[in-house]
């Protein structure tokens, strides 16, 4: 492998060979992509079992399928997204016209987390490659397997001038972060956004963050409770709750708290059976570093479900928590595992200032059948999106932007929200020759209160 600075050298030299803004290469490569998946989709769920545990079930919908509906969506919409657009001139401007070129930056750096670690490694990418860019991918080393797979396919399929895969741990991360990049994508923690915002700042590199936070989920007393729970399980479990945008912590009006905790540890008992440690599906904690950091937040209120851990298979059983102060630990941390705080409300005041003492979340889900009380969520609480009456579903459909505000993150992406992220929007006005209008130099009499006629 060549060092960081030579392959940014060697990829900048072939972007500007201009090849990669070719859309018929575009079109290729991104087909090759997806034909280079599908040929190794076994090599991929067995890497994601035996780093995570992921069932084959979980794996191809949250990570293999969802990179197929990418792709696609792109195949089907890069031409027309690529292609000038011509805006509207103003009257002052007789003569001329307006156009933006979507062009890409060059080249990019990928960094990518351990909790989906396929997914997240090539779903940025494919809005690089459908702009034009060349891209380094740094995959997590949490998760090495899977590591190794994405540098395996990358490498059968592309030339590391244009694409390619730097593998190692923090102390690679951080070489990287030392060279100039056009474009940096990041997704991870909100403390390593800080340090590659810091570092990206030495060259005044465009970035997108993509972090985190404690997102919260709300349960109206008019919510259908049963539904709810379900859609509450799936969305906090799933992933043995290693997911950026799990539901963090249940805020649930009073009046209906008991039956909804009722109705959560049925769903999870249908979903995991009754003992959990014997399902050989139910994801596992990425390290035992991370599980010791967990159970420590089971001392945090009292366990009305689950709790039970063992080290060395590095499980959590699916866990709800009561009686939680607003100032512990399980709730000023994000927890990124599968304990869920439950915490009872009155008013959607009180839902409303809880939120708003924490930093904005990335995620918010909302349960209630009254539209009153959805504008007054939507309208009071900043977040990077979500869902009414659902759980983490609005990353599945390329018409949405994914994003966070504030500390949860920066940018976002997703379909054409990918292309618009990874290229920049250059604006071009084309001035006719064939005339020329005096009133525009200072030097023409009279020019000064016509000026103040044209812009009053």
């Amino acid at each position: 492998m060549q060092s960081s600075s030579k392959l940014i050298e060697n990829q900048r030299n072939y972007f500007f060979t201009g090849e990669t803004k070719d859309i018929s290469f575009r079109i290729k490569q991104l087909k090759l992509l997806k034909k280079v998946i599908k040929k190794n989709e076994k090599q991929i769920i067995d890497a994601l079992r035996n780093d995570l545990n992921k069932s084959e079930f979980e794996a191809y919908m949250t990570e293999i399928g969802y990179l197929y509906n990418e792709i696609n969506d792109v195949l089907k919409n890069i031409k027309d997204w690529a292609k000038p657009k011509k805006v509207r001139t103003p009257k002052t401007h007789i003569g001329s016209d307006s156009y933006i070129y979507p062009e890409p930056y060059g080249v990019v750096l990928i960094i990518a987390p351990w909790n989906y670690p396929f997914q997240l490694a090539l779903a940025p990418l494919i809005g690089a490659m459908a702009t034009g860019n060349c891209a380094i991918i740094k995959p997590s080393e949490l998760t090495p397997e899977t590591s190794a797979i994405v540098a395996e396919i990358i490498k059968e399929t592309y030339s590391e001038n244009y694409i390619t895969v730097v593998e190692g741990a923090v102390e690679t991360s951080e070489a990287l972060l030392k060279e100039r990049f056009d474009y940096i994508f990041f997704t991870g923690s909100v403390a390593v956004g800080k340090i590659v915002m810091e570092a990206a700042s030495k060259y005044l590199t465009p970035i997108t963050l993509e972090l985190g936070g404690k997102s919260p989920t709300i349960v109206h007393d008019d919510a259908k409770l049963e539904i709810a729970a379900k859609r509450i399980v799936w969305g906090k479990f799933i992933n043995a709750g290693q997911t950026c945008v799990a539901p963090d912590y249940l805020l649930v009006q009073k009046n209906v708290k008991e039956k909804l905790v009722v109705q959560l540890k049925k769903a999870i008992k249908e979903f995991y059976g009754e003992n959990v440690i014997s399902n050989s599906n139910y994801p596992m904690i990425v390290n035992q570093r991370h599980l010791d950091r967990l159970i420590a937040y089971l001392d945090n209120g009292d366990i009305v479900y689950g709790g039970q851990s063992e080290r060395e298979k590095r499980f959590l059983e699916p866990t709800l928590i009561e009686n939680v102060s607003l100032d512990s630990p399980i709730m000023t941390d994000e927890i990124f595992g599968p304990i869920l705080p439950i915490l009872e409300y009155g008013s959607l005041d009180e839902v409303i200032e809880i939120v708003r003492e924490r930093q904005n979340p990335l995620a918010l889900y909302l349960f209630t059948e009254n539209v009153a009380t959805e504008k007054r969520i939507l309208n009071d609480l900043s977040f990077g999106g979500g869902c009414i009456n659902d759980t983490i579903y609005h990353l599945g459909t390329p018409h949405l932007p994914f994003g966070g505000v504030g500390e949860s993150g920066m940018g976002a992406y997703h379909g054409k929200f990918s292309f618009d992220t990874f290229s920049h929007q250059k604006g071009v006005l084309k001035q006719t020759s064939k005339f020329d209008i005096p009133l525009r130099y200072h030097t023409t009499k009279g020019a000064l209160t016509m000026i103040k006629r044209v812009f009053k």
